[in-house]
């Protein structure tokens, strides 16, 4: 994939960029925004407006390209694409639509992100784990708040389910997309993200299964 390089003061600076088909899943709470490349779902963002996610698709080097890419890897996104919403929408039904089985492109994400969300990704539908316990199945045991960060920053949400990671307490702990309506509003939506995986909070904590 192409990389553009800048002159800045001087000096040349490097930056990645790839293409990137984009498509909607619609959702209780508004639409959910996607975008792949050839190799997978590169975002996929609960609760953001168009703006926002075109400005992370843009600081990520992610440029959306034609709706009608004949190319090859044009045609391989877009199917992705459309893969993507159609299982995030059968999901958010309450199916069991196999979100865990889209391919995901999130290479340009630092290495430490990539090894919390891999090990996010292997928590199992109707199942949770806590941030702590998250950290000890990387092997780094203690890094709790380190691995909340980069729950945080995860791009491809629902896909990599950081709704399934909780507080060790088993009360909920955070939910990334808080900016949105604030922190309530934000847990409600992965109370009810939960509760269509045949997870229930009762009294403020997880019952896990």
């Amino acid at each position: 994939m192409p990389s553009l390089s800048e002159v800045c003061n001087s000096y040349i600076v490097s930056r990645f960029y790839a293409a990137v088909a984009l498509a909607d899943a619609p959702s209780p709470w508004g639409p959910v925004r996607i975008a792949a490349t050839a190799r997978g779902v590169a975002a996929a963002e609960l609760l953001s407006t168009a703006e926002g996610f075109a400005a992370g698709l843009d600081r990520r080097g992610l440029v959306p390209g034609p709706a009608t890419t004949t190319d090859r890897a044009g045609a391989a996104a877009a199917a992705i694409a459309r893969e993507a919403a159609v299982r995030i929408e059968a999901a958010l039904d309450g199916e069991d639509a196999g979100l865990e089985g889209l391919p995901i492109d999130i290479a340009d994400r630092p290495a430490w992100d990539r090894l919390v969300l891999a090990a996010v990704h292997a928590i199992p539908r109707g199942h949770t784990a806590g941030y702590g316990e998250v950290a000890r199945r990387i092997g780094r045991a203690g890094a709790a708040r380190a691995v909340g960060g980069a729950v945080g920053r995860n791009p491809v949400g629902l896909l990599v389910p950081c709704h399934r990671v909780i507080a060790g307490d088993g009360t909920l702990g955070g939910y990334g997309a808080a900016a949105w309506g604030g922190r309530e509003a934000a847990l409600d939506v992965k109370r009810e993200l939960l509760a269509l995986e045949g997870v229930d909070v009762v009294r403020g904590r997880v019952s896990r299964r």
